[in-house]
């Protein structure tokens, strides 16, 4: 089993490099508008810093709730939160979509959790854009979420996989592939499961989590 620590320094390794390109795109922007003496140009760099501001806000707010505790322990999400956090990453990108089908009021933290990082993979499944489709229901006492990318290449890292079934060894984790060992370790601790099934056309991941207190926000 990877430890706790382990995982936190993963995890910690994922945000960061995820964090790079548009916190390096506000420092670039800065230094152009720095020496910049054209007011048009000036202009398109304050628009730039403006969207990589955005940006980097929205993956912050996303890694907080995806990845953290947000919130405290133990209490229920409202689901607007996780549906606006993934309206605004897709926002920047014209060639993503997405469908929001979640009709419940609210969701545990850890189904949120499992929701927002299995939309995330799907996301980084969109290399050439298409559309994430996001679903998610409380019945017979459990929560069923549904994500399905799907595009004109949907590309999927085996190892990805492998991390999502329990079959990834401890040597092999990285960032790339701990949210995957997370949330699987997640589903596990409440006696779930997390699934997915890959096409070059379209991904689709789910999971079931019998409802559970006590689980760490």
């Amino acid at each position: 089993m990877t430890s706790q620590t382990d995982l936190a320094a993963l995890l910690c390794s994922r945000l960061c490099h995820d964090m790079l390109s548009p916190v390096g795109a506000l420092n670039n922007g800065l230094e152009l508008l720095a020496d910049e003496k054209d007011p048009a140009m000036r202009q398109r760099c304050l628009e730039l810093l403006e969207q990589s501001a955005r940006t980097s806000a929205s993956k912050l707010k996303f890694f907080r709730l995806a990845f953290g505790a947000a919130g405290g322990f133990g209490d229920r999400v409202p689901t607007e939160e996780p549906h606006e956090l993934l309206t605004s990453l897709t926002a920047e990108d014209e060639r993503l979509s997405l469908e929001w089908a979640v009709g419940e009021a609210n969701l545990s933290k850890p189904a949120v959790k499992v929701l927002l990082n299995l939309a995330a993979m799907g996301l980084d499944a969109l290399v050439r854009g298409g559309t994430l489709e996001v679903g998610a229901e409380c019945r017979d006492g459990a929560t069923e979420i549904a994500v399905r990318a799907s595009g004109p290449k949907v590309a999927f890292d085996a190892s990805i996989g492998k991390a999502l079934a329990g079959e990834l060894a401890d040597s092999e984790l990285s960032g790339r592939t701990a949210p995957a060992h997370m949330i699987r370790q997640l589903a596990n601790e409440q006696g779930g499961q997390v699934q997915y099934a890959h096409t070059p056309e379209a991904l689709v991941l789910g999971a079931v989590l019998p409802d559970g207190e006590g689980m760490i926000g």
